[in-house]
């Protein structure tokens, strides 16, 4: 089990949270790749949901797109929030301390809404597995549990776990996902090189790493295994479906009679899942969103001087 903090701090959730309280009143956060400032925002209007299913933020590391899911958080309303695990990088944490504004104001929206009314459940993932200790408590507001069952508004039965069991490297070899992870990571700085120059010459957001993905034999395939996995898991236990995460790939889709569903991420895709009122499921890309209201603007500009 990872050790994470002070010595005095572990086994002890509520010391750990008060110790990310500590740094939480931060205000402001500096610009970056994919910050969201004024008239680029996306939408002047907040959305409601019924539900709506996040994970992989990776908060605490550098490739995490903090203000992109900010201004998500801030425009998306829902009576239900999951987070389906790695929301907090305990891994790259425990190697390094890196925590900026920007994450402390993602912290304070989600507990924001939690204290406002929203039913918040986090379901820790692999990098951040040192919450399933306390699973079946409830810290500041939010219910932390091993994993959880939904039911759509239409009656639908979704398991919700992060899905890091159906993969075989996390499972059996830890050390060789650690390994994985510090590839991943250079992976990131690379994404993060490619984003920053297409900022400055004036293009939208695209991510290196998820191009790569779809285009690489081998992670098809992995991508294709892990589905299915996940998809038997359902079918096993006679559910109508499950929403997980894991693999950072978005995606809703029949496996035989399963339905598939993952939330995608806030490092490479930035994307979410939601429900509306009626139980339909369709998968958020709020990077594209932003990058086309962007667009949509500047070309309002360009008309407006014409």
């Amino acid at each position: 089990m990872l050790a994470f903090g002070n010595p005095r701090e572990r086994g002890n959730p509520f010391a750990r949270l008060a110790r990310f309280r500590r740094i939480l009143p931060v205000h402001g956060s500096g610009a970056g790749h994919g910050s969201i400032r004024g008239s680029e925002s996306p939408a002047r209007h907040k959305r409601r949901h019924r539900t709506i299913w996040i994970s992989d933020i990776h908060l605490g590391t550098r490739g995490c797109k903090a203000e992109l899911l900010l201004d998500f958080l801030r425009h998306n309303d829902s009576d239900l929030l999951y987070l389906v695990g790695d929301i907090v990088d305990g891994w790259r944490l425990a190697s390094g301390w890196y925590w900026p504004s920007s994450h402390s104001e993602v912290v304070n929206e989600i507990l924001r809404k939690a204290a406002n009314g929203t039913r918040v459940i986090y379901v820790p993932g692999n990098h951040d597995e040192f919450l399933r200790d306390y699973t079946g408590l409830c810290l500041a507001g939010i219910e932390v549990k091993y994993e959880a069952m939904h039911e759509t508004a239409d009656g639908r039965q979704l398991l919700v776990m992060h899905g890091d069991h159906f993969d075989s490297v996390v499972t059996y070899a830890r050390w060789l996902a650690k390994a994985g992870d510090q590839a991943y990571e250079l992976a990131m700085l690379m994404n993060e090189a490619v984003a920053f120059v297409r900022h400055r010459i004036g293009m939208p957001y695209w991510s290196l790493s998820q191009w790569l993905k779809t285009r690489v034999k081998n992670a098809v395939e992995y991508i294709s295994r892990y589905e299915d996995a996940v998809a038997r898991e359902a079918e096993r236990r006679g559910i109508d479906g499950i929403v997980c995460g894991h693999i950072h790939k978005a995606e809703i889709r029949r496996i035989g009679d399963v339905l598939y569903c993952n939330d995608g991420d806030w490092v490479e895709g930035c994307t979410a899942l939601a429900e509306d009122r009626f139980g339909n499921l369709s998968i958020i890309d709020w990077a594209s969103e932003v990058s086309r209201a962007t667009h949509q603007a500047q070309v309002g500009v360009l008309q407006a001087a014409e």
